[in-house]
């Protein structure tokens, strides 16, 4: 009769020291996959993951951003006033029975 197989806590320590590494691994990849997301943020927002854009700068580029939208609804309003105008006189024109042009 063979004596039994005894286990080899070596390599019982080897296979769950495997599982630790391949779990860490897969933490690692997460973080990373989350860095990059963070980083493609940033990057979206104008800004560097370094911070190389100082805060006034990124005021500066606010304050002319918003200037150029200031500028373009102002001409949007003067166009719909316009608008506005043409179509109170039209219905003016229409009430009174007269011929526009």
């Amino acid at each position: 009769m063979s004596a039994p197989v005894r286990p080899d806590p070596a390599a019982a320590a080897f296979r769950e020291l495997e599982v630790l590494v391949r779990h860490l691994g897969e933490e690692v990849a997460t973080f990373r996959k989350r860095a990059q997301q963070a980083e493609a943020r940033l990057k979206a927002l104008g800004a560097s993951p370094a911070g190389e854009a100082s805060a006034e700068e990124r005021v500066a580029a606010l304050e002319a951003e918003n200037a150029e939208l200031r500028a373009r609804l102002d001409a949007a309003v003067a166009q719909t006033e316009a608008a506005l105008e043409r179509v109170t006189f039209l219905r003016q024109q229409h009430a009174l029975g007269g011929e526009t042009v």
